[in-house]
């Protein structure tokens, strides 16, 4: 103390009497960017990984046909990755817990299911939709309180959640497909059937997400509470309503994605089952970046996963592949994504020693 009060008290004096002072050290100085810098930037993104493959199925597909890259099969493209993408940053909530909701793909196709029978009973589609939102999100506080209350492991809550209501609406519906209102005028095109609508409310609701996560308070104690839970309790975190509101969130977010698909196509098959429709989010999550075990998420690697997941099976039916491939080709990519995401990790940890 006596030492650095002496020496900040002559540089002071000096400075007074016009003695030269050395220049404070700039975090510029030195090489600058270097190959190796930027390499190590770029090992030390979770999303390298997916990012690669993704340019690289672009490429791919894009000189196998070229339809590929033709407005029409964007369109297509985009409407289908927009849900799994909703759905999958929805994911990105769970997974930095070190949760899962694999009832938020049922969620997605039970919220058309309440609109179509509250607008049968009499509603306005508007407050059918209003009423269904609300529903969705009785689901995922029902899943949250089982999960924080109970002691139950999300994975097992979720799973009945999601037999629960698929069962319901198999009774309810007497396994009849039926029209999703809604789907005319100026409402539909707003809300589904205009061929950019779904894509834009996707970004919109990604976007919330991710501004949730990153940007505000209950972002840094999500993120705290699945990084260490019993650090975050004692740090004065309210870790128990942090998972039940992410809970919610994903149900809401679910709900409003599945409402806007069944607008956009029409109908609804009370046979799809919600476990078909949440593992291919799960999977853009993970391939995303996202870690498994928490404390760790990456919403942009997750919109890059849906990308990568959409072109694949798109790219693979375009050049004329079988369709049912795509759950081959998921598998293996999930495979070396992981292994690369594990690889890579170790590798930035030896570049910060």
């Amino acid at each position: 103390m006596v030492d650095s009060g002496g020496t900040l008290a002559s540089a002071s004096a000096g400075a007074r009497h016009g003695a030269p002072t050395a220049p404070a050290p700039s975090a510029k100085t030195g090489r600058g960017l270097t190959p190796v810098s930027l390499l190590q930037t770029a090992i030390a993104r979770r999303e390298i990984t997916v990012i690669v493959v993704t340019i690289g199925a672009i490429i791919y597909f894009s000189l196998r046909a070229s339809s590929f890259y033709s407005t029409a099969n964007i369109i297509v493209l985009v409407q289908y990755v927009a849900p799994i993408m909703v759905i999958g940053t929805g994911e990105v909530l769970m997974l930095v817990l070190a949760e899962i909701d694999l009832s938020a793909g049922q969620v997605y196709l039970t919220a058309p299911w309440f609109v179509y029978w509250f607008w049968t009973a009499g509603l306005p589609v508007g407050v059918a939709i209003i009423i269904a939102m609300v529903l969705s999100a009785l689901i995922g506080l029902l899943n949250g309180l089982f999960t924080v209350r109970l002691g139950v492991p999300s994975l097992i809550v979720t799973l009945g959640t999601l037999y629960v209501f698929f069962g319901y609406v198999l009774v309810q519906s007497n396994y009849q497909q039926v029209n999703m209102p809604g789907t005319t005028g100026t409402f539909g095109t707003i809300f589904g059937i205009g061929s950019w609508s779904t894509i834009l409310w996707g970004l919109l609701l990604t976007l919330a997400i991710w501004f949730l996560l990153k940007r505000t308070r209950f972002g840094v104690h999500t993120t705290a509470t699945g990084g260490n839970y019993l650090a975050a309790a004692e740090a004065g975190i309210p870790v128990n309503r942090v998972k039940v509101w992410c809970f919610v969130i994903i149900a809401f977010v679910s709900a409003w994605a599945g409402i806007l698909d069944a607008v956009r196509i029409g109908s609804m098959n009370p046979g799809n089952t919600g476990l078909d429709i949440v593992l291919t989010p799960i999977v853009a999550a993970v391939i995303g970046g996202t870690a498994l075990t928490g404390g760790r998420a990456t919403v942009l690697g997750t919109i890059i996963g849906a990308v990568f997941l959409g072109i694949l099976e798109d790219g693979l039916n375009i050049i004329g592949v079988n369709a049912q491939w795509f759950y081959f080709f998921e598998g293996v990519i999930i495979l070396i994504a992981m292994a690369a995401n594990v690889q890579l990790g170790q590798l930035a940890a030896r570049f910060r020693k």
